[in-house]
């Protein structure tokens, strides 16, 4: 019997099945969450597929449609800008779960070499940054189907739409003393990226003070500790900024400062009474009845695709016309005071509302900087190189307006007035101070120009939340 009933219970256990789920029988939770995972993945894979490959347009600009992938991870919301570059598209990132703005930069391999150049450049500023950079931080980077894409924390409009959305309404002086101030330490923070440079450079300095060509070698494997390191990088960086002048072989510069590369960190503004300026008369009362001011002056700097090292070959023409340098005019060739004046045109126009030298031709160009400014200097006008010699006289006086194209360009030249005057137009408080900032900034002879630091310690910049 007992042989018999343990048989019995083996074949009973043998034959016992799973219970048959009917269809008022949920399934356990386990197998509920399993297949809920692997049908939410298969439907988000498809969801979140990038869209056919396309064409790229005859320029070589990306093709796409507000509402695709590009990639999985980013979903393309719409179009914030568009340049020579390529274009600017604001995307949600679905992993970080913010808005981001994507460069997307056209499938030509010159944009390609300087967004890759753009790329190297903003992950040594993020490498460097201690959280107060006023300088664009990059999120990633990927190459799509040819484009170099750069991923971006999503920023406000630049100097210069704000200024065109506001009929050209200029910034208060002290707003514009705020961008300044910001605009100047960008540059010096550009000036120290590779400040990794100057490390080695002091270590080879320190063995040849000692005549011991070994410590160089001993330094550096004892600097490889994240103290040392450090140590000598802050080092390197406080002489890097206390004396750009002396080390400008080491330092990078910018090449393209404008408005339009300056941009608010918020989009967020309030309205004030309308100016009344010459310069938006032609606007109705209605239109001018009101003026916006952004609510924080917080920029940032962006456009690091035509950064050059000092130390490197330099192509013969650099800025965009407006902001350019009269040492790139005359061929002498550049360096990093070019950007310096970059910003004395730009904190004259953000003053004024309009850009100082609106100008498509080099020898108005310079006849309107000699308005300005006076006369060029002899020493630069003798050096000017051969494709220069055209635009000057025997001698060193400018062929003007002998040498102008057109009666317009004439007028366009007249019609500007010396600094001082420029600046008493526009500004009331702070005016003598801005003057003379700008008379330091806009210096001809480039080894005369203010660097950035002489520029901060300006009076113009001091005391600023007494005068706020």
């Amino acid at each position: 019997m007992v042989a018999i009933g343990i048989e019995g219970m083996e074949r009973e256990q043998r034959i016992r099945k799973r219970p048959r789920l009917t269809w008022d029988v949920a399934p356990s939770e386990p197998q509920v969450k399993r297949a809920q995972v692997v049908s939410n993945e298969g439907v988000n894979r498809r969801r979140h597929a990038s869209p056919p490959r396309r064409d790229d347009d005859r320029e070589g600009h990306y093709v796409f449609n507000l509402g695709e992938n590009l990639t999985p991870r980013y979903k393309i919301l719409c179009k914030m800008g568009e340049g020579t570059f390529g274009r600017v598209l604001e995307c949600w990132d679905r992993q970080t779960r913010e808005y981001v703005a994507i460069k997307v930069v056209r499938s030509i391999r010159k944009y390609r070499d300087a967004a890759m150049i753009e790329v190297d450049v903003l992950q040594h500023l993020a490498k460097n940054d201690k959280g107060n950079s006023h300088c664009v931080q990059i999120r990633n980077w990927f190459d799509y189907r040819n484009h170099i894409c750069i991923v971006f924390e999503k920023l406000g409009p630049s100097l210069f739409d704000f200024l065109k959305r506001n009929k050209y309404c200029p910034f208060p002086v002290d707003l514009v003393r705020e961008f300044g101030r910001q605009l100047l330490e960008s540059v010096a923070c550009v000036w120290i990226v590779h400040s990794l440079l100057s490390y080695l450079l002091i270590l080879f300095f320190l063995s040849f003070l000692t005549n011991n060509p070994d410590l160089f070698l001993g330094l550096f494997c004892l600097s490889r500790s994240e103290f040392c390191f450090d140590f000598f990088l802050l080092l390197t960086s406080f002489f890097a900024l206390s004396y750009p002048a002396d080390m400008h072989d080491l330092h990078l510069i910018h090449t393209d400062l404008k408005p339009e590369n300056i941009l608010l960190v918020s989009s967020e503004h309030i309205k004030l009474p309308g100016c009344k300026l010459a310069m938006v008369q032609r606007f109705s009362s209605d239109e001018m009845q009101f003026r916006c001011l952004p609510k924080s002056s917080a920029i940032k700097l962006i456009d690091f695709g035509s950064t050059a090292f000092d130390n490197q070959n330099h192509s013969s023409i650099v800025s965009t016309r407006h902001y350019r340098a009269p040492e790139v005019i005359l061929g002498l060739g550049w360096s990093y005071p070019c950007d310096l004046w970059s910003v004395g045109c730009i904190l004259i126009e953000l003053c004024s509302g309009g850009a100082l030298f609106q100008t498509h031709e080099n020898l108005e160009h310079l006849a309107m900087m000699e308005r300005v400014l006076g006369p060029l200097p002899e020493h630069m006008v003798q050096r000017a190189d051969r494709g220069a010699e055209k635009y000057f006289r025997r001698g060193s006086r400018l062929n003007w307006p002998e040498g102008a194209v057109s009666r317009e360009s004439i007028r366009a030249v007249n019609k500007l007035y010396c600094l001082k005057d420029l600046v008493s137009q526009h500004v009331v408080s702070s005016r003598s101070s801005l003057a003379d900032l700008l008379q330091g900034l806009l210096k001809y002879d480039p080894s005369e120009r203010l660097t950035a630091r002489q520029a901060l310690s300006h009076p113009f910049f001091q005391n600023l939340t007494l005068r706020e």
